[in-house]
């Protein structure tokens, strides 16, 4: 009889810690005290793709200038009605990786970083118009998160530059359900899919080189392995509850009459 008491109190002093997260499965950034005058080892800029949208504006003093060189990106606004979903509007990056620029004509432009294209397109128009300035953003940049966050979907980013923490804190953060030591990035360079994963519980964090997001990024944030014991053996916290007072009520049960 004793030996029966036991046995259940040890399934459900499982049971009370199989409900339980650790503080190492919830915690962002531990030992954070590792990062302490860290250098910044990554130095990231957006680079071109295929299938990028590009607004590009071109501005100097004299305005009358350099309108040649931003006809097309004006008729096209101005053509929409008001009505264009910006992220469509602007310079599209061919399948070859080149777009039709006025006045330049043809330019390659994938592969490069932005602000490497911004020098090249001002150096060449500056032979026409001396204080020309071109400024480069790419408005179409997204990236999709799924999986265990406050609000999964697409997320638009505006300047062109997102890190983990910063997309997680945009949908809501990671949900106590889903595993922060793992979290998956799946990547398209050059029309070939390539994946990494990432411990964001980890302070090493910041070295990963999936830490920047690209555009057209797709996060997934796995559920932990009592979310999805939840949804097969036990359907739900209540359904745990109920067995430990189940185990609980036998227990009293069999030490009353061994008493």
């Amino acid at each position: 009889m004793k030996f029966m008491i036991r046995i259940l109190s040890c399934l459900l002093l499982s049971l009370t810690l199989f409900s339980c997260a650790t503080r190492d499965e919830v915690v962002y950034f531990q030992k954070a005290e590792d990062i302490q005058g860290m250098e910044n080892l990554q130095s990231y800029e957006p680079i071109i793709e295929k299938n990028d949208v590009l607004n590009i504006r071109v501005s100097s003093r004299n305005e009358e200038v350099v309108k040649p060189f931003k006809m097309n990106l004006d008729s096209q606004q101005s053509g929409g009605g008001g009505n264009q979903n910006p992220s469509l509007m602007g310079y599209l990056v061919d399948p070859k990786g080149n777009i039709q620029f006025p006045v330049l004509g043809q330019i390659h432009v994938a592969g490069k970083k932005r602000t490497e294209l911004e020098q090249d397109l001002q150096s060449q128009i500056r032979t026409m118009v001396t204080d020309a300035v071109v400024s480069i953003r790419i408005t179409n940049f997204k990236v999709t998160v799924l999986g265990e966050v406050g609000n999964p979907g697409r997320v638009d980013v505006e300047d062109g530059r997102i890190t983990l923490p910063e997309l997680f804190a945009s949908v809501g953060d990671i949900n106590y359900q889903g595993k922060r030591e793992n979290i998956l990035v799946i990547r398209e360079t050059n029309g070939v899919k390539t994946m990494g994963r990432v411990d964001i519980t980890d302070s090493n964090v910041f070295k990963n080189p999936f830490y920047y997001l690209k555009q057209n990024d797709i996060v997934y944030v796995e559920p932990t392995y009592k979310q999805m014991k939840s949804a097969g053996f036990f359907s739900s916290y209540a359904g745990i509850f109920s067995l430990i007072g189940s185990v609980s009520g036998v227990i009293l049960l069999l030490t009353s009459i061994s008493k």
